[in-house]
């Protein structure tokens, strides 16, 4: 129990210490491209490019057109000539573009995540109609552009979905470090935004037994967080993710 309550004081301090823009400057984070436009749709598309060495994503989404979402499909085709990005080819980049210009010109994804969410208060519901209405605007097929956007699931999917749940980390939490757009989820119900560092900071930390990396280990630590902070316990993800990412880990250890 004392360690327990030693690491949510470091925990705490860490937090403080991370969430701003200081430290999310001090290293590669998409979040540093999206807070620049401050916009929902530039916010996904950054989040879902997230993969991959982190200076090379930033390097693309830094040198990325957003305004492609806004032109016409027959100007998006020409504009997106040799773009290409890891697992995404030329053809996949135009149809991602397509298909958030076609959601853009129906809906809003405050209103469109949010409206899912708030049926059961859950966020997977809202990630799961994100991805169905995806598939409904936009029939195109392949492996960069399932990989960007993710496959859909049924009750409980087996990947982490890092890259959604750290866009509404984005979206919902409101502080010096994400941007807060979506004023109508609670943080409570955030799930946390589980890469590869962090899920190998908390088994080192202590924070999560499961030694796989999937959805169960997210919920794990999820639960394990709200017992440090039942409302907000997402302000913990930055902060645990830079001790990954830094090697910093052992000067937390418990």
């Amino acid at each position: 129990m004392q360690n327990l309550i030693n690491l949510k004081i470091k925990l705490d301090e860490l937090a403080r210490e991370k969430n701003n823009s200081k430290a999310l400057f001090s290293a590669p984070d998409p979040l540093q491209v999206a807070k620049i436009h401050n916009d929902e749709f530039i916010a996904l598309i950054c989040a879902l490019f997230a993969y991959g060495n982190a200076k090379n994503m930033l390097n693309f989404l830094k040198k990325l057109d957003f305004n492609l979402i806004n032109l016409n499909e027959e100007q998006i085709h020409k504009k997106c000539k040799k773009l290409k990005y890891r697992f995404q080819n030329e053809q996949d980049i135009v149809q991602i573009f397509i298909t958030f210009r076609r959601l853009k010109q129906e809906i809003s994804l405050n209103e469109l995540f949010t409206k899912a969410y708030q049926k059961e208060e859950n966020i997977l519901d809202a990630i799961l109609v994100f991805i169905q209405k995806v598939k409904m605007l936009n029939n195109y097929e392949s492996y960069g552009y399932t990989f960007f956007f993710s496959k859909s699931f049924e009750n409980i999917p087996k990947s982490p979905l890092k890259r959604y749940n750290m866009f509404l980390r984005w979206m919902v939490r409101k502080d010096n470090l994400d941007m807060g757009l979506f004023d109508k989820i609670h943080t409570k119900d955030l799930l946390m935004p589980l890469d590869i560092h962090t899920f190998k900071t908390s088994i080192a930390l202590g924070l999560i037994k499961r030694k796989v990396y999937d959805f169960k280990s997210v919920l794990e630590l999820t639960n394990k967080l709200k017992e440090f902070d039942f409302y907000d316990p997402v302000k913990y993800d930055f902060a645990l993710y830079r001790l990954g990412q830094s090697k910093e880990i052992l000067k937390y250890g418990n």
